[in-house]
């Protein structure tokens, strides 16, 4: 495949979705790409705004927040495996309003409370709660804070 083609279906593979640097440079090596030509596909998908890290992180860490309520560090995690920059992994963390944030963590809280209804052990069902929370990428300190508030 010659670098044109490549650039082609590369446009259209960004143009479809954000996508971070990493899944692009995956596409273009799997398209037969040699690294020299995959360097230039990059600048120029970069130069012509079909690439922006930056704007990548942010509609990811917003659509991770919204749709599966992830909390900041398993979003910040997720950015890292993606070889995000750091800038950009602030940035993005930033944008995601801090009301909303508190309202999803007291409502995945008070959600898991709930159905954990039947635990008669009071200590066990925090710790079931709190659990839950870390894995959705809650901050232990909200997550304490938030469940001492609940009690």
């Amino acid at each position: 495949m010659t670098l044109e083609q490549a650039l082609q279906k590369a446009r259209h593979y960004c143009g479809y979705q954000e996508r971070c640097h990493s899944e692009v440079t995956e596409k273009l090596y799997s398209l037969g790409l040699w690294k020299k030509d995959v360097d230039e596909a990059l600048s120029r998908l970069i130069e012509e705004n079909y690439l922006n890290e930056e704007r990548f992180a942010i509609q990811f860490a917003g659509g991770r927040f919204r749709m599966k309520q992830w909390g900041r560090v398993k979003i910040r995690y997720e950015l890292k495996q993606r070889q995000v920059g750091d800038y950009c992994i602030k940035k993005a963390l930033a944008e995601i309003d801090e009301e909303d944030y508190d309202r999803v963590l007291t409502k995945l809280m008070t959600e898991k409370w709930e159905s954990l209804r039947g635990e008669t052990n009071l200590f066990v069902r925090r710790r079931k709660v709190q659990d839950y929370l870390l894995q959705k990428g809650f901050e232990p300190g909200l997550i304490l804070s938030a469940l001492s508030k609940n009690e």
